[in-house]
């Protein structure tokens, strides 16, 4: 599995990095302290999270390649993604979007960097 970015997504997620940050790629189905919500329809849903090495990630247990860090993930969330995905940021509606070779996967990707108080 691997991720890429178009150069405005990378830019806005970059922007919150560093040696003491940890990327996110979160299955929202309300398990674990970053899933802001259990899925209450049929979309699947997926958030970008920014932590700290100091914060808890035991639910992530693997993790994704990609061009700026890798993206941990739970595991068994692995079923609702593709080999080779991309994230797009669309500036008109400021919003990411997170698609594979098999097509989109969620078109509203939220974003919340857990680091931010």
């Amino acid at each position: 599995m691997h991720i890429s970015f178009d150069d405005a997504a990378k830019e806005k997620i970059s922007a919150h990095l560093g040696a003491d940050k940890i990327l996110l790629l979160t299955f929202e189905d309300g398990v674990g302290p970053y899933s802001q919500h259990a899925m209450i329809h049929m979309q699947t849903q997926f958030s970008i999270n920014i932590i700290s090495t100091e914060m808890e990630k035991t639910d992530y247990d693997e993790k994704i390649p990609s061009e700026i860090g890798d993206f941990w993930i739970k595991g068994y969330s692995k079923e609702d993604l593709q080999e080779e995905m991309a994230i797009k940021f669309n500036p008109r509606l400021s919003t990411f979007s997170l698609s594979g070779e098999g097509g989109m996967i969620d078109d509203n990707l939220g974003f919340i960097d857990f680091t931010k108080n």
